[in-house]
């Protein structure tokens, strides 16, 4: 029973060294890459002028593109896991031409509609209108587009740089909270084998 004992403490201890060295490399690249991130942005600055690329562009209104959702497994490890919002304006697009193509094949069916007022009319309310307005929408747009349409690449290599860092950071935040609870169970277990070993050594005493 002992030796099972210590031969768990000893996987654990394993587990702990594994999840520590996986840290350490975890927070080497995240460090690489915010350094890469930023190295870009400064180089997109000189090429485009320091106030091109600044806070100045952002959006009146903007909505995040990427969410962390926490939950705590049975162990009491919490996980933090990201999920990104795609950028929807390739698929109101699709949506738009679509719409379109229906709509033209009921204007052919229309036989008694042929004046041109009522066209008017039907293209001053025509809910494609109001699609192509909501293209426009800040929550629907890339961010790069709020530095304009035909941004530098490296801008665009920042962009991507910080989105893995995100991504990264939840694996940390994650891998960190393993890294707690592991180191907790071995201390209880390291505990609960002191004290039996305490009890086991007055009985051999007496003997």
């Amino acid at each position: 029973m002992r030796v099972d004992q210590q031969l768990r403490l000893d996987e654990q201890l394993l587990l702990f060294m594994d999840q520590l060295e996986a840290l350490e490399e975890k927070r080497h690249k995240l460090k690489s890459l915010i350094e890469e991130g930023w190295f870009s942005i400064a180089k997109a600055r000189y090429s485009m002028g320091n106030k091109q690329v600044s806070a100045l562009q952002y959006a009146s209104e903007m909505e995040p593109l990427v969410y962390v959702e926490t939950s705590v497994l049975e162990g009491g490890t919490a996980e933090f896991k990201c999920e990104r919002k795609e950028n929807k304006t390739e698929e109101l697009k699709n949506t738009t031409i679509e719409d379109i193509g229906a709509k033209e094949t009921g204007l052919r069916r229309r036989i008694n509609t042929k004046q041109k007022g009522v066209k008017d009319k039907e293209q001053e309310t025509d809910p494609q209108v109001k699609t192509k307005a909501e293209l426009s929408t800040p929550e629907h747009r890339d961010p790069l587009k709020w530095f304009g349409i035909l941004v530098p690449q490296n801008l665009k290599q920042a962009q991507s740089a910080f989105k893995e860092v995100i991504t990264l950071s939840a694996e940390i935040a994650f891998l960190q909270s393993a890294i707690l609870a592991t180191r907790k169970e071995m201390q209880a277990q390291m505990k609960e084998n002191q004290e039996k070993t305490e009890k086991t050594q007055p009985e051999i005493k007496k003997e």
